[in-house]
C-alpha cells in the first residue's frame, strides 16, 4: 500500500536535513526481511565530496541564482533535470539523497546487456524465469527469444521475468547484479547498488537521482538501447507458443510529449513511483529522473513532463550556469567483439572476474574498503540474499497459481 507525505514543492516546508544522505528510508512492507542470522549489507560508503559538484550535497532545491519558480505539484522526495549532451545539472533537490530504483534499475541491467550481448543471441526461457514476481511479459517454459526481442522487451514493458532471462543469459543472476554494480561503479554512480536485475525491492538496494541521470546517459550512448527504449510496439511471441502477442510500450510520454525520446517507470511499495526520461527539442537533449515520488495530484510522468517544460524554458544559457555537472566516467562504447559463455553454475554462485578494473570497481560499488576477505563476505551475503528472496518470491508465486486454479475449480 502507498504511503502518503508532503510533497516538497516550492515554498513548501522541507524535510529534515539530509534524511537520506546514507541510506533509503525505512521499507514499509516485508520485502526487505533478511534470513535469520544473517544481516542486511552496510549502506554504501558516503564520498568525502558529491560526485558531480559540492552543490549536489544540499539535501534540499539546488537552483542556479535568479531561478525561474518551479512547477507546482512534484512530489519525488529526490529529482535531478540536465542537459544530457553537455552533463549540466539545470536543477535538483536533493540529488544525492539515496532511495530504491524499482524499475529504473533495469536501464543499468539494459545497458550491461547491450553492452556484452549480440541481439541475435538466443535465450532459452526457464521455469524459474516464468515464476518471477510479475510485471511479466509472458515467457513460455522452454521458449527460444532472441537478445533483442528480450531487450526490446525489458526495456518497454518492464518484464520481470525477462530480466531474470537476461540475467541468466550474462552468466546467471549473482554474476549479472555482480556486472551490473560494477558497471555503476565505472560510471561513478556511487550511491547505486543493485540486488536484484529487476529492481524488486531487496535488502541493500541503493540509488539516488543523480545517479540514475548518469546511468540513463550512459546507456543512451549504446544504439540499441536507444533504439529499444523510443520503440512504441513489437509482436512478441505469444505464451502459448502459437503466434505473437502486441508488447506496447508503457511509457505515457512516448507518445504525448513532444520530443520524447524514451524512458522508464517504476513502482514497489518501498520505492514508491519512479521514472527517468529523456526528451530533445531545438537540438537540445535533457533527461529527467524522480524518485519516491506520488501519482496524485499528478501521476509520475506527468510531473516529469513538467520538469522537462521548466528545462526547456530556461534556454541553452542555462547549461553555461549549472548547479553540478554529471561526470565523463563511462568509458568510450566499444563494439561487441566477444560472446560471454553462461555458466552451468546454479544460481547462487558467481563466476569469478577475469578483469581486475571491474572486480576493483566492484569492490567500491559496495562500500567495502578492507580487502579481499570484506569483498568475500559481501559477495556471500548478497547471494544469499538473493537465493532468499528467489525462493520466497517464487513459492509466493506458485502459492497464487495454485489458489487460482482451486478457485475456477469450485466455480
Amino acid at each position: 500500500m502507498a504511503t502518503a507525505f508532503a510533497a516538497p514543492v516550492a515554498g513548501a516546508q522541507q524535510p529534515a536535513p539530509c534524511e537520506n544522505k546514507v541510506s533509503p528510508p525505512p521499507p514499509v512492507d516485508t520485502s526487505e526481511q533478511v534470513p535469520p542470522g544473517t544481516q542486511a549489507p552496510r549502506p554504501l560508503e558516503v564520498p568525502e565530496n558529491p560526485v558531480g559538484g559540492e552543490r549536489l550535497g544540499e539535501c534540499g532545491l539546488v537552483l542556479p541564482p535568479n531561478a525561474q519558480k518551479l512547477p507546482d505539484n512534484i512530489t519525488a522526495r529526490s529529482w535531478l533535470l540536465a542537459d544530457m549532451d553537455s552533463g549540466a545539472v539545470l536543477a535538483a533537490y536533493d540529488p544525492h539523497g539515496r532511495q530504491r530504483p524499482a524499475s529504473v534499475i533495469k536501464v543499468l541491467l539494459a545497458t550491461v546487456v547491450a553492452k556484452e550481448l549480440p541481439l541475435d543471441a538466443k535465450v532459452a526461457a526457464t521455469a524459474e524465469d516464468v515464476a518471477q514476481e510479475c510485471t511479466c511479459v509472458g515467457l513460455r517454459v522452454g521458449g527460444e527469444y532472441t537478445v533483442e526481442q528480450l531487450l526490446q522487451a525489458l526495456v518497454m514493458a518492464s518484464g520481470n521475468d525477462v530480466a531474470h532471462a537476461l540475467a541468466r543469459r550474462l552468466g546467471g543472476v549473482p554474476s549479472a547484479v555482480r556486472k551490473m554494480n560494477a558497471l555503476a561503479a565505472e560510471l561513478g554512480a556511487l550511491d547505486t547498488r543493485a540486488i536484484t536485475p529487476s529492481g524488486l525491492d531487496a535488502p541493500g538496494t541503493s540509488t539516488s537521482a543523480y545517479d540514475v541521470a548518469l546511468i540513463f546517459r550512459a546507456a543512451m550512448k549504446y544504439p540499441d538501447f536507444a533504439k529499444a527504449v523510443a520503440t512504441q510496439r513489437i509482436n512478441f511471441p505469444h505464451p502459448s507458443g502459437r503466434g505473437t502477442t502486441l508488447v506496447v510500450n508503457d511509457n505515457p510520454l512516448l507518445t504525448a510529449y513532444q520530443g520524447a525520446l524514451g524512458g522508464r517507470g517504476g513502482f514497489t511499495d518501498d520505492a514508491q513511483y519512479t521514472y527517468v526520461g529523456a526528451a530533445q527539442r531545438d537540438g537540445r537533449r535533457l533527461v529527467v529522473v524522480l524518485l519516491r515520488g506520488q501519482q496524485q495530484p499528478l501521476t509520475i510522468a506527468n510531473q516529469a513532463a513538467r520538469l522537462l517544460d521548466y528545462g526547456f524554458g530556461l534556454g541553452p544559457s542555462a547549461s553555461n550556469n549549472p548547479v553540478g555537472k554529471l561526470v565523463d566516467g563511462a568509458q568510450q562504447v566499444r563494439k561487441k567483439t566477444t560472446e560471454p559463455t553462461p555458466t552451468d553454475a546454479a544460481v547462487g554462485e558467481v563466476a569469478k572476474s577475469q578483469d581486475d578494473t571491474r572486480a576493483s570497481a566492484m569492490t567500491t560499488a559496495f562500500g567495502n574498503v578492507g580487502g579481499p576477505i570484506t569483498a568475500a563476505a559481501g559477495l556471500g551475503l548478497l547471494l544469499g540474499l538473493v537465493m532468499y528472496l528467489r525462493n520466497r518470491r517464487a513459492k509466493a508465486a506458485r502459492a497464487r497459481r495454485a489458489a487460482a486454479a482451486a478457485s475456477q475449480q469450485n466455480t
